[in-house]
C-alpha cells in the first residue's frame, strides 16, 4: 500500500467534501484532523479482500466525523453558556467573612469606641448602610449618627497612626 503522506494528499479533497456534506461550518480544522485520524485508522484496518479502499475510507471517515458531531451535540444539549449578566445576580451565601465582625470589633475595642460609635462601624462596614438607614434603624436623628461617625473616625485614625497600620 501507499505511504500515509500519499494517502493524505490523495484523500484530502474527500475529507473536505465529507465535512461540507455534513454541513460542518465551525471547527473545520478540528474536523479535518479527525478526518485524517479516520483515514489513518482506515488505512490500518483495511482488508483488500473485502472491497475497494476508497469506499471503505469514505465510510470510515464519515462515521468518525458523525460520532464526533453526536458527542458535541450531547455536550451542547447538556450545557448552556451562561449569559453575561447571570453572575451579577448570584447571592453570596456568606456575604461577610466569618471573622470580619470580630476584626472590626477588636479595632473598636482598641480604639475605645462608644457603643453608638461601634454600631456605626458595624452598620457601615458590615451591612453597608448609609447614615439615613442607620438613623431609621436606631430611631435617632441624622445628626446623632453623623456625630457617632465623626467620633469613630477620629478615634480610629488615632489608633492607625499610633500603630502604623
Amino acid at each position: 500500500m501507499e505511504s500515509f503522506e500519499q494517502l493524505t494528499a490523495q484523500y484530502t479533497p474527500m475529507i473536505y467534501k465529507i465535512i461540507s456534506s455534513l454541513n460542518i461550518y465551525t471547527n473545520k480544522d478540528e474536523f479535518f484532523q479527525l478526518g485524517l485520524i479516520g483515514l489513518w485508522e482506515a488505512h490500518q484496518r483495511f482488508d483488500s479482500k473485502k472491497g475497494g479502499f476508497t469506499n471503505y475510507a469514505y465510510t470510515f471517515i464519515k462515521g468518525r466525523l458523525l460520532t464526533e458531531m453526536n458527542e458535541n451535540n450531547k455536550y451542547n444539549d447538556q450545557s448552556q453558556p451562561v449569559k453575561e449578566g447571570f453572575w451579577y445576580f448570584l447571592i453570596d451565601p456568606c456575604p461577610t467573612s466569618p471573622l470580619e465582625e470580630d476584626i472590626l470589633l477588636s479595632y473598636c475595642k482598641a480604639s475605645s469606641l462608644t457603643e453608638n460609635q461601634t454600631k456605626w462601624v458595624l452598620y457601615t462596614f458590615l451591612k453597608e448602610f448609609d447614615v439615613k438607614e442607620i438613623a431609621e434603624i436606631e430611631h435617632v436623628s441624622l445628626s446623632a449618627v453623623k456625630s457617632w461617625r465623626a467620633g469613630a473616625k477620629v478615634r480610629l485614625r488615632k489608633l492607625v497612626k499610633e500603630n502604623n497600620l
